[in-house]
């Protein structure tokens, strides 16, 4: 096992919906990264509790041994590491690591995962990833953030907020949620509360401005088409009160990868453009 890789402790775990849940695991003492930024996860069903009482229970119902019950798992890959990315939920000076996951039907890691117990042993490669990150942005100057989310692409931008200098960098920060359904709106209550836990602690904090979108419900408060059209009629613009300007607009979108083009294609239509180098106005996390 590579030194990066380290073994960590699921200490919690929340499921939002039968597809949707986070875990938070124990996190090592050396480990640092920046809001924003993804690490590679690792499962081995062989570790995990519910496999170890399907493999005992398969014992004593047929008779083998314990030999052989674990050489079936191997043939069935439950003694395999299979690694994921996952963006941290966290803000980079949580004493615990979050993360926020969605159950993929016969996914060879989210159809184990979902399966985790409080106690179960996870892998972490201890190397941080990705550059959705505020320190990307050196033009245009900070004004306002734009933050576009589907599903669980808001983990990100959510350690974002909880790091002050978010806060101090910013006259508005303007968090887009849409999901398919209101139940799938996950983490809203902390969402709702950022602003006077976190935002209250600094001088003269940005003001959040939360607009959730459910495009297959009607839902009171809630926006219900899709991101690039409510950006291209202004829908989103009114809604918000504030006005994508090139000269002082950042734009973060992280979720569902036909939002993430047909979203970014919008934004370029209303004349911003793709943050390269430091400029620009755009930015995207690509590790789906």
């Amino acid at each position: 096992m590579s030194d990066n890789i380290q073994t960590v402790k699921v200490l919690s775990k929340t499921t939002w919906t039968p597809s949707l849940f986070s875990f938070t695991v124990a996190r090592p003492d050396s480990f640092k990264f920046t809001a924003g930024q993804f690490v590679r996860l690792g499962v081995n069903p062989s570790h995990l509790q519910h496999y170890q009482q399907q493999s005992t229970e398969q014992q004593q119902g047929s008779g083998q041994s314990q030999d052989d019950t674990a050489e079936q798992a191997s043939d069935v890959a439950l003694n395999d590491d299979t690694f994921r990315a996952y963006s941290i939920v966290s803000s980079p000076f949580d004493e615990v690591l979050e993360f926020f996951s969605i159950v993929i039907p016969d996914g060879a890691f989210t159809s184990q995962l979902q399966y985790l117990e409080v106690g179960d042993e996870l892998l972490l490669d201890t190397t941080p990833f990705g550059f959705l990150t505020l320190a990307r942005y050196q033009k245009p100057h900070s004004k306002d953030l734009w933050l576009l989310a589907t599903g669980t692409g808001l983990a990100p931008f959510l350690s974002m907020l909880q790091d002050l200098q978010t806060w101090q960098d910013y006259e508005h920060i303007v968090l887009v949620y849409s999901a398919r359904t209101s139940e799938e709106l996950a983490y809203v209550e902390k969402i709702e509360s950022l602003q006077e836990d976190i935002g209250s602690l600094v001088d003269n904090p940005a003001r959040l401005i939360f607009i959730p979108i459910v495009t297959r419900e009607h839902v009171e408060g809630a926006l219900t088409e899709r991101l690039p059209k409510l950006l291209l009629e202004g829908t989103l613009q009114e809604q918000a009160g504030v006005a994508l300007d090139v000269d002082s607009t950042h734009v973060m979108l992280c979720g569902n990868p036909d939002m993430v083009n047909d979203t970014k294609e919008a934004l370029k239509t209303l004349g911003l453009v793709m943050n390269r180098r430091g400029e620009g106005n755009i930015a995207v996390e690509n590790y789906w």
